[in-house]
């Protein structure tokens, strides 16, 4: 007997314990365990169903299970340096040629906790898999299916989510040896029978892969709701989730959340909460709203340990009538602006307000800090701010006439702090704009919203200077259908900069997004990463430490879009899609926070102005080779200018580049200035023009 055939027969039986129906603790089966008797050979049972589940692949782009309108989904368990697996590349390129057409839909998961995201990529790259390859960090998907080797198919009925079938592609691998052709085809019968509506054979082997170990299967203890459990959910999410917060529900006592555990499990896997959606692999954050790995499987294990509560002291129950929303969590305010009134319907859409404040000061101070108290907190979803220098004759604050940010809230972000020796200067007179963003909750209400800012006292003046500028892209147009439309749009960056924050803003198609770092010697570092975009949750994320972004660098941000049937927010997947100020048009718009680290308080810099002059270059030019292509010409601007593209192309290089791109900005400019025509002629579009410090408009 082989040591390979005698490596699985050990597996096998050591595996054998871990069949569901009895832990190794003895302890009954839990209500998550959903698992049919197994086959000998499976090592460990299998799940009747696949839960629903939210992973990111080697692109950071994001795969939710259960959103898609494939009629059937094969997942394929992986992991690096397993020689069976890469050996099954070519197979499964051929089954996707096959049977992607069809509607079958292909991902791979990688359990193992040896492999980083960088390692998958360049094995992913290295043999050829050309089906998204998810990272399953926590292991938990892989728990859940009873994954115990590369190489295993699990063929799901998107229907019900029901696995039809579970094994070996087919019996080509052997111990050690591997057959010219196969005598068996378990996954392509399985695949052929589920199409034409027929019974699925399930295999009568398990996958000859390698093992993947999952240290804490089977192994994991009694899990303390009192020391364990309810100290996280303390910490992480009883600030929203209390009395008079954003949270649906009070996170009070043990009681209410055993009620709401299956939901708390389900939107951990799915990674809707906590909202913090850049991905914890790309750059640290300060202020970091996400659960750490070892607090997910905490919350994870516990609930599909039953929730129980166990022996100790409740910590939510015992702080429920402490945690009260404080009304101003940094201290009182040096000033308080009321926003206008609005009454939010109790259902429909509203449109974005933007009132306008009058600044009260009769003399500039430089801000710190601003924070916002909420009037209906279930009805805002977003304010965001920026200062007019002058009182608006329309009464509209819209962000095209901005200047310095004031702030802004999202739901769990009610403050925005300067960093200490940074200030923005709040000019006397003039007034703040606001965007506001109200959402009907199912029963009227009247929002009473303030805003409070904190200023440097006098005598103690900033030595360094905030800015905001914005990567913005008004010409994207993303077709009918189309699920993953990719958006691109760049800032270069004249001088050395230290970037502080970004702030992605899409609408309802929004998918996911990234920014880079582009820099001058040719490297390209990625700084932040959304695998899931949620236009529910929107919010600024700051670096624990200021980027350094030198001379002659690009900011570079991508955008994916979802305007196909399988985007439950679309409202029309049958419309092309352009930019448009209404949810259910589209926007691309990263706000940024940095410094010029040449500036300080005393002495200014003009440097914004250089920013803007390549704003429009980075929004045209889709392929970053610093020439606008004609076909590059898109979206309301782009139509307008294609005509005259032969006469900004004055070197006939057959791209615009941006010294001439502005000079013919400049001449139609003038052009439109004698003929006084400005709305008739090309322009900037307002946040081109005047970019503001966050999001569009709904």
């Amino acid at each position: 007997m082989t040591k390979a055939r005698l490596s699985m027969l050990a597996a096998t039986a050591s595996a054998s314990a871990l069949l569901v129906g009895c832990t190794t603790d003895g302890q009954a089966p839990n209500a998550f365990a959903n698992a049919a008797p197994a086959s000998a050979v499976a090592g460990v049972a299998t799940p009747v169903s696949v839960d629903n589940f939210m992973l990111a692949d080697t692109d950071y782009m994001g795969h939710e299970l259960y959103r898609t309108d494939a009629k059937l989904v094969v997942l394929i368990s992986h992991a690096n340096g397993c020689p069976i697996v890469r050996n099954l590349a070519p197979a499964i390129r051929e089954l996707k040629a096959k049977y992607e057409g069809q509607g079958v839909q292909f991902l791979m998961v990688n359990s193992a906790v040896q492999d980083s995201m960088e390692a998958i990529a360049a094995e992913k790259a290295e043999y050829g898999f050309d089906v998204p390859i998810l990272k399953d960090a926590n292991q938990l998907v892989g728990e859940q299916l009873g994954v115990t080797r590369t190489g295993e198919f699990f063929v799901v009925d998107p229907k019900t989510w029901k696995i039809l079938y579970r094994g070996p592609l087919d019996d080509r691998l052997d111990y050690g040896a591997q057959k010219a052709k196969a005598d068996h085809t378990w996954t392509t019968d399985a695949i052929e029978a589920a199409l034409a509506g027929r019974p699925v054979v399930q295999a009568t082997q398990q996958s000859r892969g390698c093992l993947i170990d999952f240290p804490e299967r089977g192994k994991v203890a009694q899990i303390s709701y009192a020391k364990q459990v309810a100290p996280i959910l303390e910490k992480k999410c009883a600030s929203c989730h209390t009395e008079g917060g954003i949270g649906p529900f009070a996170m009070s006592s043990y009681e209410m959340v055993k009620g709401f555990s299956p939901m708390i499990r389900e939107v951990i896997r799915t990674d809707r909460m906590p909202p913090w959606n850049v991905d914890a692999h790309v750059g640290k954050w300060d202020d970091d709203k996400s659960l750490t790995p070892t607090e997910i499987k905490t919350l994870v294990k516990w609930v599909e340990q039953g929730a129980p509560r166990g022996d100790g002291p409740d910590v939510l129950a015992s702080n429920a009538k402490k945690r009260k929303v404080t009304e101003w969590p940094l201290g009182k305010p040096d000033l308080v602006l009321e926003i206008p009134a609005y009454t939010i319907p109790a259902s429909g859409v509203v449109d974005y307000q933007r009132p306008v404040v009058a600044n009260p000061l009769t003399e500039g101070k430089w801000v710190k800090a601003s924070s916002y108290v909420v009037g209906s907190r279930q009805g805002v979803h977003h304010f965001l701010s920026g200062y007019l220098t002058e009182v608006p004759k329309d009464g509209k604050g819209n962000e095209s006439r901005w200047g310095a940010s004031m702030g802004g809230y999202a739901v769990g972000a009610e403050a925005t702090l300067w960093p200490k020796n940074v200030g923005t200067y709040l000019p006397p007179g003039g007034a703040v704009g606001f965007q506001a963003h109200y959402t009907p909750f199912g029963k009227e209400a009247t929002d009473k919203s303030l805003l409070g800012l904190y200023f440097y006292k006098d005598g103690e003046k900033p030595e360094l200077m905030m800015r905001n500028s914005v990567i913005v892209d008004n010409s994207i147009r993303i077709p009918a259908g189309a699920a993953r439309h990719k958006e691109t749009a760049y800032l270069e960056i004249p001088k050395e900069m230290l970037l502080y924050s970004a702030f992605p803003h899409a609408h309802y198609r929004g998918y996911a997004s990234d920014l880079w770092v582009h820099l001058p010697d040719g490297t390209k570092k990625r700084l932040l990463a959304m695998p899931r975009y949620d236009f529910n949750w929107q919010r600024e994320y700051t670096f624990a430490e200021p980027v350094k972004i030198p001379a002659g660098s690009r900011l570079v941000a991508n955008y994916w879009y979802d305007n196909s049937k399988q985007n439950p927010a679309n409202p029309d997947p049958t419309k092309t899609i352009v930019w448009g100020d209404q949810s259910w048009e589209e926007m691309f718009y990263t706000a940024i926070r940095y410094r010029w680290t040449e500036e300080t308080a005393a002495k200014q810099v003009n440097y914004d102005q250089l920013v803007d002059q390549s704003r429009l270059m980075g929004m045209f030019d889709d392929n970053l080779d610093g020439k606008i292509q004609v076909a590059e010409f898109r979206g309301e601007l782009g139509d307008r200018l294609k005509p005259f593209f032969a006469q900004m192309d004055q070197d006939k290089s057959g791209g615009v580049e941006n010294g001439e791109l502005q000079a013919a900005l400049k001449m139609m400019g003038n052009m439109r200035r004698r003929q006084q025509q400005s709305a008739e002629q090309p322009a900037a579009p307002a946040p081109v023009a005047k970019p503001a410090a966050g999001g569009g408009g709904r």
